[in-house]
């Protein structure tokens, strides 16, 4: 799967471990604060009880296991376009990526 291109995968180790030759690669970032204000509300609009203070502890303790692991860590790939969006919208993420990914076909 992805050997002949044409595909869109994402995971945390898709550009780095999974598909190192990929032609475009980003990492997504954004504060821990914003991913769990985030997390946050998608967890509560699903019922779930939750604070922002457990969820922003759950957030920073994923990220230090993610980036500790032994097998295949938490990385930017040195090739990846790094997207921040702490202050982005979804849409404004994917335009973003379409932009890039335009600009790479040329």
């Amino acid at each position: 799967m992805g050997r002949a291109g044409g595909v869109i995968l994402e995971g945390r180790d898709i550009g780095t471990v999974v598909f190192p030759d990929a032609d475009v690669k980003f990492y997504l970032d954004a504060d821990a604060e914003e991913r769990a204000r985030r997390r946050t509300e998608e967890l509560v609009k699903k019922g779930v009880k939750v604070t922002f203070q457990e969820t922003l502890e759950d957030v920073i303790r994923r990220d230090r296991n993610d980036m500790t692991r032994a097998i295949s860590p938490l990385r930017k790939a040195k090739d990846a376009v790094v997207i921040d969006s702490t202050h982005l919208s979804v849409e404004e993420v994917v335009e973003k990526m379409i932009q890039i990914i335009q600009q790479k076909g040329n």
